[in-house]
């Protein structure tokens, strides 16, 4: 395969991963989603001893900025302050982990995530249950 086939196929994949979101839930589970998915791959490689896909670091720091950039302080009180202080925790150690410090903990920082992420499902359904 050549260069210019894998960076075009590279392209289209790309193209084809974002999606058209408008309802502000999705927005954040979109973004949890591919927060989870590139800190797990990420934790992947930090056990593998590879190095770390720029890609995957990039795409956590944009989901972590863009989550906390997303919180209310004011209305969600010790819960925001609580998700803001997890998400400096993960963006913390993909830091570490760029910088070859092998004591760098991105599979904690994937489980927290995970957890997040799961409970964000739950209360999206919560949320259309009680629409409907």
């Amino acid at each position: 395969m050549s260069f210019a086939f894998a960076r075009s196929r590279y392209r289209q994949a790309e193209t084809l991963v974002q999606e058209s979101v408008k309802d502000p839930y999705d927005i954040i589970f979109v973004t949890l989603r591919e927060l989870n998915r590139s800190l797990v791959v990420l934790a992947r490689t930090q056990q593998e001893a590879r190095t770390l896909p720029s890609d995957h670091v990039n795409r956590v720091l944009t989901a972590i900025y863009i989550l906390q950039s997303s919180l209310d302080f004011e209305a969600g009180g010790d819960l925001a302050g609580d998700l803001f202080q997890l998400y400096e925790f993960a963006r913390f150690h993909v830091l570490k982990a760029m910088r070859g410090e092998t004591d760098a903990r991105l599979a904690e920082a994937a489980a927290a995530m995970g957890d997040i992420l799961g409970a964000w499902e739950q209360i999206g359904s919560d949320v259309r249950s009680q629409a409907l």
